[in-house]
């Protein structure tokens, strides 16, 4: 199997992080806690984690501080633990950069079956073996994507995307000039249908082209807004 993968469990109750770190281990995983906000980021900042599981409701410095300060800085897979019924501070976790989210109580196979899908998503090799498509890799003038490799360069310039930034470029990339409604977008790349702000997608689209535009402003631009609608990834004509 290699290196295990390392996940960082964080939640202020005792009995949880126990749970969890049963049914991970379980699985292989080698688990690292944290049961405060500050202490999680030290750890997220100090390690490179293949995966966070975050709790919302934390002493001190909350989940989705700590989430936006990861994301200030990396681009580990995160999981928001969250309570039943906080649908406003889930959406407020999609917008600051959360992968995936799981209500509690949960079920711990559930969890473990997300746990897993995430990892899947964002890691390299994982792409190798479960991708069928023959055209894993999808060059325009300025950009490129590597399915298999789950890389994306701008100008030859790789740029480092979160699991759900690069599953939006590739969404948008695997359909040019097609325009995508924010609500098509959130059904299939977050596969979560809510009924709530529609800001979760335009702050994820919002991250993407500062993050090419450091590569490359030409990149950068190829992602448009169309007014009242939606976005569409636009190939340059020349």
């Amino acid at each position: 199997m290699g290196l295990q993968e390392r996940i960082l469990v964080v939640d202020d109750e005792d009995r949880i992080r126990r749970l969890l770190r049963m049914y991970l281990e379980r699985e292989g995983y080698q688990i690292d806690e944290a049961e405060d906000g500050e202490t999680a980021l030290t750890k997220a900042l100090e390690t490179d984690y293949d995966l966070i599981l975050l709790d919302l409701m934390l002493p001190g410095m909350d989940g989705l501080e700590v989430c936006q300060e990861i994301r200030n800085k990396k681009a580990t897979p995160v999981i928001m633990l969250t309570a039943r019924g906080e649908e406003t501070n889930r959406v407020e976790g999609f917008e600051v950069g959360t992968d995936d989210y799981v209500v509690k109580p949960f079920s711990p196979r559930e969890l473990v079956h997300r746990v897993k899908a995430v990892i899947r998503r964002s890691s390299a090799t994982a792409f190798l073996s479960t991708e069928v498509d023959t055209h894993n890799v999808i060059v325009f003038p300025n950009l490129t994507i590597d399915h298999d490799a789950h890389e994306v360069r701008a100008d030859g310039v790789e740029v480092t995307l979160t699991p759900k930034e690069y599953e939006l470029l590739h969404y948008l990339a695997s359909s040019p000039d097609k325009v995508f409604t924010r609500e098509e977008l959130l059904k299939d790349v977050w596969h979560y249908e809510f009924f709530g702000d529609l800001r979760t997608v335009d702050t994820h689209i919002k991250r993407l082209r500062e993050k090419l535009n450091r590569a490359s402003p030409e990149a950068a631009s190829m992602i448009h807004t169309v007014w009242g609608v939606g976005y569409k990834l636009e190939v340059p004509k020349d």
